[in-house]
């Protein structure tokens, strides 16, 4: 009986050796790396399900075209880059981002807010990105003339400028696309309906795509 068991136990002690073995020979699974999107009614869906926005959509390619990345939308419809810049702490601590595309300043646009104030809350917000280790994707807006020219070249201006620094890379104008195209755009003229969306996604996608390529290594 007790030579039973000391054979048993040799058994078991050659087969665990044999696991631990073909672990140690197959490659780590990949880790997960976090993309943030942080925006405004642009990115948040305004308007329509939040699954046909462009952030979701983008989340379904990424789903199946880049390995190890999930999407984490934290946009809020009527954000301003005061609100992003008070909260882009926690939603740091809370998601963990590898790369961060941050796509705030319509609304300080419409209001007429301040440049410099806006332009020191969107840097506040990539000095916190990058302080954590993350890359920063910048979509740019611009706004219609109407406003003064003087303000709509500087508002223009500020993501280009914004851009100059290392670990930003720009997106010059998100609406590109659709801009011209009234039938592309809800009644209030400001928000993209949902048709309209996949074309947002396919204008991000060539600029967003080298950047999980060659994002933190996991």
């Amino acid at each position: 009986m007790h030579s039973i068991s000391r054979r048993k136990w040799h058994r078991a002690t050659g087969t665990l050796v044999m696991v631990l073995l073909l672990a140690a020979t197959l490659p780590a699974a990949a880790a997960t790396r976090t993309l943030l999107v942080f925006g405004d009614s642009l990115s948040a869906a305004y308007g329509m399900p939040r699954d046909h926005g462009w952030v979701s959509l983008l989340e379904a390619r990424m789903a199946q075209s880049s390995d190890g990345w999930r999407v984490v939308n934290a946009s809020m419809s009527g954000e301003t880059t005061a609100g992003g810049a008070a909260r882009i702490d926690s939603e740091i601590a809370t998601h963990d981002p590898d790369l961060l595309v941050l796509e705030l300043g319509a609304n300080d646009a419409l209001r007429g807010l301040p440049l410099d104030a806006a332009r020191t809350n969107l840097q506040r917000i990539i000095d916190a990105a990058n302080a954590h280790g993350a890359d920063v994707l910048l979509l740019g807006m611009r706004i219609p003339p109407n406003y003064g020219k003087p303000y709509a070249d500087a508002f223009a201006a500020m993501y280009a400028d914004l851009a100059e620094q290392p670990g930003v890379d720009l997106l010059p104008f998100l609406l590109d696309p659709i801009a011209f195209d009234a039938s592309a755009f809800q009644p209030d003229g400001v928000h993209p309906v949902a048709a309209a969306q996949p074309r947002l996604l396919e204008h991000v996608w060539p600029v967003l795509q080298p950047l999980l390529r060659s994002g933190p290594a996991p």
